[in-house]
């Protein structure tokens, strides 16, 4: 999602990877697939690949370009080395935290499968998307493990994509290059390489090409409503799951034709100047060294020149995905959208996120929300206005169309964090998902990591999250039906938080285009 922890990453510091890479372990396996013959690891029942090349090094000249293809190989390539980490700033107490060594040499994927399945298997596939506001992130944290989803009888796909300026870059000098056409949002364009390869190499691994479900938390989720409102994304996926990352923010466009908007020509003049280069050529943006390009990261919302993220290029992007999915235009699949109880609320930082709402706010707009959220406003209104709403309205879209679409709350606050925390905190999700909980995980814990996993895998499966053993989760439709997923289980609620969520909404709404 564009930028919504922004300050509360103020305190971000670029650190250089220390730890070697992570590694899988277990016996041989080998696949022999499209892309080439690769020999990963099985233990426990699942195969698993790890740091599988997509797309060819994006370095050298191959900066800021769409991804080419990857190199060939000879013989069986051991992938059991989880790839670098795209260069990137780390988040402190970061959910799904990665020491893997970093480089531009970051374009690789992984793999998992329950062990011996192979092609006819014909197994649904699932591809995460990781999370990081477009500036950190890595499919090698070991919280994003895929070998406890595959068990349930999945193909799980997890890749690295390009962050920060490396992912989004727009410059007057690459647009000459590009004839007035250019590429700027070359982190989706790395999406969009990754489906291609599964579209082409599933089917080896067991996989059916014809049945993907694309999800992602965060950053992860906004990818996934990108790639839905993109033309050159269709047909590469079949069900999307969008975690907490939903969003109505209006995003960058190319040049400085709406005063609301952010320019991310102007963005990348002024960080190019500010590395010396004042009136640059394509080779001279290209040979600034990796650390330059990654050095005074900022967020748009607190100096537009440093701005970094997704950009309506006209191309990948072609207007803000609220406003594509409003429209229709994008596809019909099945969706699942949702966010956390308590996503920024119990953060230190509350009081600065609050402070960006009013100053994103008409007083007009500010007056209304006041209403509903009180005098000073409940902290509810972080959630709300950067998540929760546009969870629901996303959903609302969705099911205006007649495709089958599920709302969910993540409330579920761990055992042993319950006398610190009310709520369920941004990213808390992702270990119950993934199965990956702490040794101190608690019963309720384990139990609501196992129905979350069930409905998710079933989801991919079918398109609809139900199945045998399961509490009933009502599609949505009249009334805003959803599964809120508690302490000690999960239940159904319908028009929660009306009278606010709308409040925000009518906000939203009001705000310059």
């Amino acid at each position: 999602m564009r930028a919504v922890l922004l300050l509360a990453w103020m305190l971000l510091a670029m650190t250089p990877g220390r730890a070697a890479a992570r590694e899988l372990s277990g016996s041989p396996v080998t696949v022999t697939a499209p892309a080439g013959m690769i020999e990963g690891r099985t233990r426990d029942g699942v195969d698993g690949f790890a740091g599988i090349p997509y797309a060819a090094p994006p370095v050298g000249p191959l900066r800021w370009r769409p991804p080419a293809p990857a190199p060939r190989w000879d013989g069986a390539r051991q992938v059991v080395r989880f790839g670098n980490d795209c260069p990137q700033i780390r988040i402190p107490n970061d959910a799904t935290p990665s020491d893997q060594p970093m480089s531009e040499d970051c374009l690789a994927l992984n793999v998992w499968r329950p062990a011996g399945a192979g092609q006819g298997s014909r197994l649904p596939v699932m591809v995460w998307i990781h999370g990081g506001a477009f500036v950190a992130g890595s499919s090698a944290s070991p919280v994003l493990d895929g070998a406890a989803l595959a068990r349930r009888g999945v193909v799980l796909v997890s890749f690295n994509y390009r962050l920060g300026r490396f992912g989004f870059f727009a410059h007057p000098a690459l647009t000459r290059e590009a004839g007035g056409a250019p590429d700027a949002n070359f982190a989706f364009l790395d999406m969009i390489a990754a489906l291609r390869w599964v579209r082409d190499n599933a089917e080896a691994f067991g996989g059916d090409p014809g049945n993907v479900t694309i999800f992602g938390e965060s950053a992860g989720a906004a990818a996934v409503a990108f790639l839905m409102a993109s033309p050159q994304a269709r047909g590469l996926f079949h069900k999307a799951i969008l975690q907490s990352g939903a969003g109505r923010q209006p995003y960058a466009r190319l040049d400085t034709d709406r005063p609301s908007r952010i320019s991310a020509h102007m963005a990348g003049f002024g960080f190019a100047a500010g590395a010396g280069l004042a009136e640059p050529d394509p080779a001279a943006l290209r040979a600034l060294a990796t650390e330059a390009v990654v050095a005074g990261l900022a967020f748009w919302d607190l100096q537009p020149v440093k701005f970094t993220g997704p950009v309506i290029d006209g191309r990948t992007v072609l207007a803000d995905p609220a406003d594509r999915f409003a429209a229709g235009e994008v596809p019909a699949i099945p969706f699942m959208i949702g966010s956390t109880g308590a996503e920024l609320s119990e953060e230190p930082y509350a009081g600065v996120m609050m402070d960006l709402v009013r100053a994103q706010q008409s007083a007009e707009g500010m007056a209304g929300l006041l209403r509903a959220y009180g005098d000073p406003p409940h902290r509810a209104l972080i959630d709300d206005y950067f998540f929760g709403e546009a969870a629901r309205g996303y959903a609302r879209m969705m099911s205006a169309r007649r495709t089958p679409v599920w709302l969910y709350i993540f409330d579920h606050v761990a055992e042993a964090d319950r006398a610190r925390r009310r709520g369920a905190n941004h990213a808390s999700e992702l270990a119950y998902l993934f199965g990956n909980l702490p040794a101190n995980a608690g019963p309720s814990d384990r139990e609501t990591a196992r129905l979350m996993g069930d409905y998710w895998v079933n989801f991919a499966r079918t398109g609809d999250p139900n199945g045998a053993g399961l509490p009933r989760w009502p599609r949505h439709g009249t009334g805003d039906p959803l599964l809120l997923f508690g302490a000690e289980g999960v239940r159904t609620e319908r028009g929660r938080n009306t009278t606010r969520l709308d409040a925000v909404e009518r906000a939203m709404a009001a705000r310059p285009r």
